[in-house]
């Protein structure tokens, strides 16, 4: 039960590794340019803090997850990591979040601020973007998956013991 158990930490690992992956690369090579009135304006992640939050966090995410892939599984260090786990799930909700407004207020602007929608003027730039939003959403569900699934195997014992 063991072997299958760490089968399935190390498949969830391994997807959220690709998902984080993937959302750092996308995001980190999204931009595009555009010209009005003879000026040029070129929309990339580096522009903004929220986005840079967000290559920062999955680049780190991406790190421990491939650190966790590579420690024992009979390691007592796997305590330690079901707690690592759910600050890495609340890292990466909380630079989705910030990146997700930010993304909002380039595709939809604000009237009430007097900020335009941008993506009508960079849409390679605003799909790159949305791609790697989705990608980190996949990571914020795989992390999610990943913490259901290490509590129970960490909890089952302990509810589960015989008398």
């Amino acid at each position: 039960m063991t072997k299958i158990r760490s089968m399935i930490t190390c498949l969830l690992r391994l997807i959220a590794l690709a998902a984080t992956l993937c959302a750092t690369i996308v995001m980190a090579a999204a931009h595009d340019s555009t010209e009005i009135f003879n000026l040029k304006f070129e929309a990339k992640y580096s522009n903004s803090p929220s986005f840079k939050y967000f290559v920062i966090v999955n680049t780190v995410v991406s790190c421990y997850t491939l650190t966790t892939l590579l420690i024992p599984h009979k390691s007592l260090l796997w305590r330690l990591i079901l707690i690592l786990d759910t600050v890495m799930a609340l890292l990466l909700t909380s630079s989705f979040s910030a990146a997700m407004a930010i993304a909002y207020v380039g595709k939809k602007g604000n009237s009430n601020a007097g900020w335009l929608p941008i993506c009508g003027q960079v849409p390679k730039f605003c799909d790159q973007a949305t791609n790697a939003l989705i990608s980190g959403f996949v990571a914020i569900l795989i992390y999610f998956f990943l913490l259901l699934y290490s509590l129970h195997a960490a909890l089952t014992p302990v509810f589960c013991a015989k008398d």
